[in-house]
Formats: structure tokens, sequence, C-alpha cells
């Protein structure tokens, strides 16, 4: 392009920044630089001596390309330094690129969940990896609520699978999903069947190592507060503590129902240190309740664990930090994301998926127990 004729006064009005420009590009070709692109098919096609089309099919890992064809196409995108668009993808392949995750759950207790955001994080480190991005959903604590969010997220075409958190004992999502044809990854142990993979966690084995370790300190009255009701998680743990007194011969102590937060573990707490004859040890079903209770007993006037006996469940990062160090059990939440978002992309790509046991939680202990004082 032609400056001098477009602006005969110069881009500035003067006429010397037009003749400043012309003196310094004198030699070289006059006109705006290129924009440098990126590399394309075309540029793959060329280089790989084949066909626009037969790039599209190796490059998306579709049938119809010879195996050798296929490693040279792949070979030439490499040496390109070729990136694939995600909207092209989208298009072309009538995905979203997106998987979803709709929680049902006040977003305050959410937040003050911390096991959520290490599933979370290990859940994006695997959709970083891949192109593929996460759609988080807050919903009403109510069935239809969730239910049209998934509804939505399907008909939208906004997802291309999503994750199931927080089984319950009577587990109606499945059914809706599989309605919706939507690919999904059911994380934890659901207790019947079950359409999709699943990834899951024994929790179990590390409620019995926590009371048999109470046991062997001396413990007889071994308190437990619960999460919310319904929830698969809250029933294990529950169930796991039961069976681990009865089947040393003890009789199970006292138990309440809070719902996995500070406040309600708090309330809990204080109810059995009223009891006529209070437990020597709580087990708590995570460790925010554990935390919150370990406050309210040093509030009453008593000693942990002198006075009392606190473990939790999760470790999360600031059971080793508080006074005194939470004994809890252990669940990697970032293993447990990475799992499931890997398992979820691949049943998204049509590829048969076993359902996956990570290794089973375990008991940490600290100096939140000890022994029981004589009675």
């Amino acid at each position: 392009m032609d400056w001098t004729a477009r602006y005969p006064e110069g881009v500035n009005g003067t006429g010397a920044s037009v003749r400043h420009t012309q003196e310094r590009s004198r030699g070289r070709s006059r006109g705006p630089r290129p924009v440098r692109r990126g590399p394309t098919i075309v540029d793959v096609a060329r280089r790989a001596g084949v066909s626009k089309g037969a790039v599209s099919f190796a490059l998306n890992d579709r049938p119809g390309v010879a195996p050798q064809t296929r490693d040279r196409i792949l070979a030439a995108a490499r040496e390109l330094g070729w990136q694939p668009s995600t909207r092209a993808r989208a298009l072309s392949r009538s995905r979203a690129f997106a998987v979803g995750l709709a929680m049902r759950r006040a977003p305050e207790l959410l937040g003050a969940d911390p096991f959520f955001p290490q599933f979370l994080a290990g859940v994006e480190s695997v959709l970083a990896e891949r192109g593929s991005a996460l759609v988080l959903q807050v919903v009403a604590d109510d069935d239809e609520a969730e239910a049209s969010s998934y509804r939505r997220l399907a008909s939208q075409g906004r997802v291309d699978g999503v994750f199931l958190n927080d089984l319950r004992v009577e587990e109606r999502r499945f059914g809706l999903l599989a309605g919706l044809g939507l690919p999904a990854v059911a994380v934890g142990r659901p207790t019947g069947p079950c359409p999709f993979p699943v990834v899951t966690v024994d929790d179990r084995q590390g409620v019995a190592g926590i009371v048999a370790h109470l046991l062997g300190l001396g413990h007889r009255r071994v308190a437990f507060v619960g999460g919310t009701e319904g929830y698969v998680h809250s029933l294990s743990r529950r169930t796991a503590w039961r069976q681990a007194l009865e089947a040393a011969g003890v009789a199970p102590g006292p138990e309440l129902t809070a719902d996995f937060t500070g406040p309600g573990g708090a309330a809990a707490t204080r109810a059995l240190l009223e009891l006529s004859h209070p437990p020597t040890a709580i087990v708590y079903a995570n460790d925010v309740m554990a935390i919150a209770g370990t406050g309210v007993a040093i509030g009453l006037g008593l000693e942990v664990p002198g006075d009392l006996s606190v473990t939790g469940f999760d470790d999360v990062p600031l059971a080793a930090h508080v006074a005194p160090p939470l004994t809890t059990v252990r669940q990697d939440a970032m293993a447990w994301g990475r799992a499931a978002a890997t398992v979820l992309l691949a049943a998204d790509e049509g590829r048969p998926v076993p359902d996956v046991e990570l290794p089973p939680a375990s008991p940490v202990f600290r100096a939140s127990t000890g022994p029981p004082r004589p009675e």
C-alpha cells in the first residue's frame, strides 16, 4: 500500500513522518508487514504430501487413514508446530471440549470444604493438558433444580460429559443422565448398579484403622459425628466406625448427624460433651468438623487429647498445622480428581473404561489422640 498516496500530509499531519518512514524503508518492500500466522492443515497436508481430508482424519484420530500415512501426517504436524484450534475442533466434531460438575450445595458450604479445591485442582491438571475446560454449576439443594441443570448442560451442548460427585444412597441421577445420553463418571462407591465408570476410594479401611488406634490407647466410649444423611460416604464412614467397634466387642458410643460444616461439627460436639457420660474420643466424618469440635472442647476447658481424643477424615492441608495437630484419615483428593477427569475424557471418546480403585484411605496419627484419663 502507498502510504504517501493515502496520507499526502503524513500520518500525523506533517509530511515529516512520511518522509522519515520512506527513508527508513528505502531498499525494502513498502507497506505493512504481513501478520504471522501459525501453520494450518493445508501446510501439514503439503508437508506430508496428502490431502486436507486425510490430515483431518489423522489429527482427529478417525479411521480411514493407513497407519504409515497417519504417522507421516503426525510427524509433519510436529515438525511444523501445528496446534489444534479448540473452536474448529468443536465445530467439526460437534463437541464442546468442556466437562461439567453440578454441585448441589450452598456456595458458602462449598467454599468451606477444603476437599473440593484439591479435587478440582486434580481435574484441571488433566483438562489443561487435553485442551478441555470445566463448567462448574452450583445448584440449590433440590432434586428438580439439579435435574434441570443437567438437562440444560445436555440440551445446550455445553459439555461432553459430567462428574457425579456426592453420590447418594438412593441415586436418581444415573437414570437421568443415561436418558440424556450424557457420558459421566461416578466419583465414589455406588450402593447399587451404575451405568457409568466409577472412580472410588475405600474409606472404610481408614476409619477402621482410626478406631483400632483409639481402642489400643484404651478408649471405650468412642462417639461418632457424621455428615449429611443420604450421602454414600456419610453412610460408609459411619458403618465402618460401628463395625470396627462391634468387631472388637465394644458397644458403639453415641452418634450424631451433622452436615460436614464447622458450625455443624461444633454443635454436635457440644451436645456430646453435655451428656452425663460424655465420650473420651470422637471420630468425625471430616476434618472441618473435627477442627471445629476441638475448638469447642478447648473452649469448655478440656484438654485435647488429655480429656478428649479427636480424629478427622480427609487430611486437608490445615490438619497438620492446627493445635494439636489432627489425627485423621488421608485420601488423595488431587489424585482422585486426576483419575476422574482421565476416565471421563476416555468415556467421552467412546473408549472402553474400567472402574478405577485408588489406594485406600489410611490413618495418619498425630497429637490429637492419646490415652484416656483413668476414671
